[in-house]
């Protein structure tokens, strides 16, 4: 086992190094897809008056360690020799990279959801850069303007489908992990990360609040869940209705969309009692009165 650690250790290397001269900055990855330097901090006996981002210039601060200086990836890695993986950050200059997730370990088809939002949102995704991953998911890599800061989020824009933005980041092709190697997909690994298409970006844009003052005007982003229920059949409708009336709340437009998705809902068949009470469920578990 030993040895094929080093070995793995070694190839991951190699790969980070290959990445880094793209442009993307890298850290080490342990089999577990984690950051493999714990932080220098966890046995301060007192607490930080704010996090540490690598300013105290020791290395295990995770993303913020990150690098494209061959130097310094090499001091990482020879630091985490049993580092297997590197991850790639995400949202930094020059690519900016947003990566799109498909999970399959959701028990939902992530794929078709993408593939729903593309054709309500009036988008395609172009020829670029997808990893493999070893549980049958998918990473797409897209690159976003540089004014745009695009948080991470999961499960947000569809059921199955996370984004990794800025702070977050990439588990890199050729990472051995726990479940097996992460690999760029056939006739990609030549492509550079292509622009996220600007309808996708508004959506992964973070939706204006509700402030103090009043209501925020309509946002795209309403539109499609309610769409998201519309489209549910039988046996999804209270699921599709609860998870579209939580991401509402979540972003400020639960009050102003709360009729529209129960109507919605009665129209894919639930009562109207039915839908009015798994949207204030909804709503209490958000931390906002329905």
């Amino acid at each position: 086992m030993a040895t094929i650690d080093r070995q793995a250790g070694t190839l991951a290397l190699a790969h980070a190094l290959s990445a880094a001269e793209r442009g993307l900055a890298v850290i080490p990855l342990s089999r577990a897809k984690l950051p493999a330097l714990r932080s220098p901090h966890r046995d301060d006996p007192h607490p930080r008056p704010r996090p540490c981002h690598g300013e105290c210039g020791r290395f295990g601060h995770g993303v913020h360690d990150a690098s494209t200086d061959p130097r310094r990836v090499r001091e990482l890695f020879s630091a985490a020799p049993w580092a297997t993986g590197y991850g790639i950050a995400c949202g930094l200059h020059p690519h900016h990279l947003i990566g799109v997730d498909l999970d399959t370990k959701s028990g939902t088809d992530s794929s078709a959801a993408l593939r729903e939002l593309a054709l309500r949102h009036l988008f395609t995704i172009p020829e670029t850069v997808v990893v493999l991953t070893p549980s049958g998911g998918r990473h797409i890599w897209l690159t976003g303007p540089p004014d745009v800061v695009v948080p991470n989020s999961a499960s947000r824009l569809a059921p199955g489908i996370d984004i990794r933005g800025a702070g977050g980041y990439l588990v890199g092709p050729g990472s051995r992990t726990d479940h097996g190697v992460y690999g760029t997909a056939p006739g990609t690994a030549h492509l550079a990360p292509a622009p996220c298409p600007p309808a996708l970006l508004r959506l992964l844009s973070p939706p204006p609040r509700t402030g103090p003052s009043g209501p925020t005007t309509a946002h795209p982003h309403g539109h499609g869940l309610v769409h998201f229920v519309l489209t549910a059949q039988e046996g999804q409708r209270n699921t599709r209705l609860f998870w579209a009336a939580c991401r509402a709340y979540e972003n400020g437009l639960g009050p102003h969309l709360t009729n529209a998705l129960v109507e919605a809902a009665v129209r894919t068949g639930l009562t109207e009692r039915e839908a009015r009470s798994t949207v204030a469920s909804a709503a209490r578990m958000s931390g906002r009165r329905p």
